[in-house]
């Protein structure tokens, strides 16, 4: 039977602290593969944590990333948005927080034993903007998975230091990720030569994985469809990680 541990981790960067929150099945001893989770604007919130949980239930070792400081947690739309978009601005910045927090999930080896050779990211949002600009970074993984996340770069050469596969899990009438920015996320990731992936799912609009999400045809969760796109997810991560 599995005991999900949810554990605190302090951590920090240019004077700045930070407090992810390490997930794992506690009653398990055998090394895992370790993922990193980019929250959605809210940052770590319950929400992210609930997430992590069941990500953890399937024999993984998961940290919440903080990309705010421990002491920004947003409590809504408009100071969530003041917190995302000075990351949104300057992705050095976000891909430096996104590589320690990754840096960070190695570290717990000692609470929760993983296999390095088995690392992913994956994001939702603002954290699947976040998940693809770790990968572009050339972080050493073996996927990257955003979930109805922005897909913009400002270096899309960048692409060229991705390291393992990448899949895009798009609601097809999101209003917040423009859709141009599929076609040019499709040619950016040809010209790079990636393993990847992008599904688009009809019907669907943005946080179709939040069941927090009640805006009509803007912000919706969609059951059918997030149990499809975390199915996507895992089936990748199977793939990858039995390689």
């Amino acid at each position: 039977m599995s005991q999900i541990s949810v554990q605190p981790v302090a951590y920090s960067l240019d004077g700045v602290a930070f407090e992810g929150q390490l997930v794992f099945d506690a009653a398990s001893t055998a090394s895992r593969p370790g993922l990193l989770m980019a929250p959605n604007w809210m940052g770590v919130s319950q929400g992210a944590v609930d997430i992590a949980r069941k990500v953890a239930e399937r024999g993984y070792v998961v940290l919440v990333a903080d990309l705010y400081g421990k002491d920004v947690r947003p409590n809504g739309p408009e100071q969530a948005g003041a917190a995302m978009m000075p990351l949104k601005n300057d992705r050095a910045l976000l891909r430096k927080r996104m590589q320690l927090s990754l840096k960070t999930l190695l570290d717990q080896a000692d609470k929760a034993p993983i296999d390095t050779a088995k690392l992913a990211t994956f994001g939702f949002c603002f954290g699947g903007c976040c998940a693809l600009e770790l990968a572009r970074d050339g972080a050493p993984l073996a996927a990257a998975v955003s979930f109805h996340g922005t897909l913009d770069t400002p270096n899309p050469a960048d692409a060229q230091n991705i390291k393992g596969s990448v899949l895009v899990l798009d609601g097809a009438i999101d209003p917040f990720v423009p859709r141009e920015q599929l076609t040019e996320f499709a040619r950016e990731m040809i010209d790079a030569k990636v393993d990847w992936a992008l599904t688009s799912y009809g019907g669907a609009a943005h946080s179709f994985t939040d069941p927090h999400a009640q805006i009509p045809g803007k912000m919706q969760y969609d059951a059918k469809v997030a149990r499809r796109a975390f199915a996507a997810m895992f089936d990748l991560l199977d793939e990858r990680f039995d390689a």
